[in-house]
């Protein structure tokens, strides 16, 4: 252990999308700046995001796609660097990138390519980067100077950055460490919950449907005035896809969740003209061109099925396709930080500045990307956040 602190200018704990991010931008401006993080390799989260493909941002980021207590905390950092200037550092790197949907952009080829271009980035700028290291204590001196202690040696540093991210996937070495050292400071923390999370199902609900398991469906869901189109999917344990984790970030235990099956078409107006061309065409047949075979079997029953168009009267069938178009589920719950893309609540947004991301009352620290009470939608929205936060800091630490 060394007696005499090694001196920072900038200490960044976190080696994931903020933390490298800010890095960059700290060294370019000439800082001597390190990142230690516990992991045995940087940006974890980067290299299994977007099932390896990393969804880095998206065309359409805006505030109104972020959820915090603060909804105005997020607006400078998003509007001084944008999705346009992270596109541009990936073209400058000769990253290949396509839009999958709805604005979201992926590698071409593999994850790998966006942390070797911050990697790069960060060699440029003469970052340092330590990994296997462990945070014993963090002090502030009278000076104040952070005095760091770790497994590996003790740091004097003018700026200390949190960026450890939320409590999402804990099998990527997610930790409560970032909430702990606001808590420390006397930082309000918002109490967390797992977001962008599949659902899971009551008892008799998951029996009901657990045949249905692997199928997916273009659906509308909502709940508590949020909607989602996109594709939902039916698993062993509940209901996963898009649109549901989308919604989850809006659900409230207790709560229900409408899904449309049908959101682009009108059953009651397709019976209508189906009876009158093909009365004698039974029910199951007629629902069949619309949904997967296995889904009619779930809501409507065999005898109903095997029932000719011309026996139904139109009360009868508007039953039927409210069924469909306004189908409600209560969720048992969600399956938590264990396959949860990010984590809700975190640092409060009102304790920290939204210019430079660092704390209102403690002088030169600061909190960036997840650890902070900042929650975007699926679809490269908190990838987004991590670079503008990460860069934020970075022009200030």
């Amino acid at each position: 252990m060394n007696s005499n602190p090694i001196q920072i200018d900038v200490l960044i704990v976190g080696a994931g999308a903020a933390g490298l991010m800010c890095a960059i931008e700290a060294a370019k401006r000439g800082r001597k700046t390190l990142i230690i993080d516990h992991a045995n390799k940087p940006g974890k989260k980067i290299l299994m995001s977007g099932g390896g493909r990393c969804n880095f941002t998206n065309y359409h980021v805006s505030p109104d796609k972020y959820l915090s207590h603060n909804p105005h905390f997020c607006k400078s950092a998003l509007s001084r660097y944008t999705q346009w200037d992270f596109i541009n550092l990936v073209k400058k790197h000769g990253v290949a990138f396509h839009e999958k949907t709805l604005g979201q952009l992926f590698c071409d080829h593999t994850s790998k390519d966006i942390l070797n271009m911050l990697l790069e980035e960060c060699r440029i700028a003469g970052v340092t980067i330590q990994l296997n290291e462990t945070i014993d204590s963090i002090q502030q001196l009278d000076n104040n100077l952070f005095n760091v202690k770790s497994n590996q040696g003790e740091y004097r540093t003018q700026s200390l950055v949190i960026a450890t991210g939320g409590l999402s996937i804990p099998t990527m070495g997610a930790s409560p460490f970032g909430y702990k050292i606001a808590a420390q400071f006397n930082i309000k923390v918002w109490p967390t919950r797992a977001g962008l999370v599949p659902v899971t199902l009551q008892p008799d609900d998951k029996e009901k449907y657990i045949s249905l398991s692997g199928i997916s469906n273009d659906s509308l869901t909502s709940s508590n005035g949020k909607s989602f189109r996109e594709n939902i999917l039916f698993t062993h344990r509940g209901l996963s896809g898009p649109a549901v984790l989308q919604i989850s970030n809006y659900w409230q235990p207790g709560d229900e969740i409408k899904i449309n099956l049908l959101p682009d078409k009108d059953l009651i107006s397709l019976f209508k003209s189906a009876q009158k061309q093909f009365p004698n065409r039974s029910l199951k047949e007629f629902l069949a061109e619309h949904f997967v075979k296995r889904l009619v079997g779930i809501f409507i029953t065999p005898e109903l099925g095997q029932k000719p168009l011309q026996a139904f009267t139109l009360a009868a069938f508007s039953e039927i396709a409210l069924a469909f178009h306004e189908w409600s589920v209560k969720p048992n719950g969600t399956e938590g930080y264990r396959t949860a893309e990010v984590t809700l609540g975190g640092v409060d947004c009102n304790a920290i500045s939204s210019k430079t991301m660092g704390s209102n009352t403690i002088k030169g620290l600061y909190f960036i990307g997840e650890v902070l009470d900042v929650t975007g939608w699926l679809g490269g929205y908190n990838f987004q956040w991590a670079w503008s936060s990460g860069w934020a800091a970075g022009q200030v630490v």
